[in-house]
């Protein structure tokens, strides 16, 4: 969790939504909270009061759904609560998804057909999620397992946890809605009568969108700025040279020219204002493990699964183990790739870096 918090500021205090119900957070903007069987046990997802033009060209009232929650029995039956008790009638008109990661898309098959409803997302994530859905091996698996052991993680029950999740992906997003709308930066979306401006972020996922709207001085963060925790940033195995953490680093600039006084909306956590002074923890936070990784890989030489204990204070179980896995390559990638770690492979077929000689 974050220390700093403090230094960041909630507006709305304590307040969540309750199951089932909507939280006001700006003018035409509710927040719900639906709970996940993970750690990280809730996502925020946001209904947008909207008007947009039927097929005939007639203005229809309705509300835009922003991200979905993973798809299961318990997921549908919160948003059911919500399109009974919320939605004043009217109708959903569209389903935006920040990115494709389960707990954002799970349910945009669900209700795109409930409501006739079309999706709007990045091609890239689309794209990504239709594999993740239809072809998921490169998502765990054999090819899984053998990418964390050339990087140190050789417990047997580690990697057959990995094999067993060939198949995870589909398990909470069963199915993708066959067409959509694609998202690109600088987009202006008209919700409602107000302009929302696409944000690209990268490094999280492959393409993910934030909204902001300067009306409301308000930024649908997704998953890119969280108030408490830092977002997973991570290399896979289907691309294992990738340098996720400078794709990241880079996106949180670019919301450095929004207003000060913007209240974000994130994934997880609560709403906040103070932007600016959470980028920069962010950034403190990744600066000071880099330096900690390079100080280690001064003495002996790392491998991924090495690097653990400086990045992770904590204990972690097997689920945990794959986020940290690739957000230890992360780190180590960044440092590789400016030209301060060499990487090379041990007698023992272990990937690892050392200090540039």
């Amino acid at each position: 969790m974050n220390p700093l918090e403090h230094q960041i500021h909630y507006p709305l205090g304590d307040a969540l939504p309750a199951e089932g119900a909507t939280l006001e957070v700006a003018p035409g903007v509710r927040w719900v909270r639906v709970g996940l069987p993970f750690a990280l046990d809730h996502i925020n997802l946001w209904l947008l009061r909207d008007r947009q033009p039927d097929a005939g060209g007639a203005l229809v009232d309705g509300w835009t759904i922003v991200d979905c929650c993973i798809d299961s029995a318990a997921t549908r039956a919160q948003w059911e609560q919500i399109f009974t008790n919320c939605l004043e009638g009217l109708p959903v008109l569209r389903v935006i998804v920040t990115h494709m990661h389960p707990d954002h898309i799970g349910l945009a098959h669900w209700l795109c057909e409930r409501w006739n409803a079309r999706l709007w997302i990045s091609a890239t994530d689309y794209n990504v999620a239709r594999v993740a859905v239809y072809d998921p091996q490169g998502f765990g698996g054999e090819a899984g397992a053998d990418f964390y052991a050339l990087h140190g993680a050789q417990d047997p029950s580690f990697l057959a946890h990995v094999r067993g999740r060939a198949s995870y992906f589909p398990t909470l997003v069963p199915a993708l809605p066959t067409r959509f709308h694609r998202l690109m930066d600088g987009d202006i979306l008209n919700i409602g009568g107000r302009a929302w401006r696409c944000i690209s972020g990268y490094g999280h996922a492959p393409e993910h969108m934030a909204l902001f709207c300067a009306e409301l001085a308000t930024l649908i963060s997704g998953d890119m700025v969280l108030p408490r925790i830092s977002t997973n940033v991570s290399v896979h195995a289907s691309e294992p040279e990738a340098n996720p953490l400078q794709l990241f680093l880079d996106s949180l600039l670019r919301y450095l020219d929004l207003p000060v006084n913007t209240l974000v909306l994130p994934s997880h956590g609560k709403p906040f204002t103070g932007l600016a002074t959470r980028i920069a923890q962010l950034q403190d936070h990744h600066r000071e493990r880099l330096e900690e990784i390079l100080q280690a890989a001064r003495d002996h030489a790392l491998s991924a699964a090495d690097t653990l204990p400086i990045l992770f204070k904590r204990k972690l179980d097997t689920h945990q183990m794959t986020f940290a896995m690739g957000e230890a390559l992360a780190h180590l990638h960044y440092l590789w790739m400016e030209g301060k770690l060499e990487r090379f492979l041990d007698p023992g077929s272990v990937q690892r870096f050392r200090a540039a000689s």
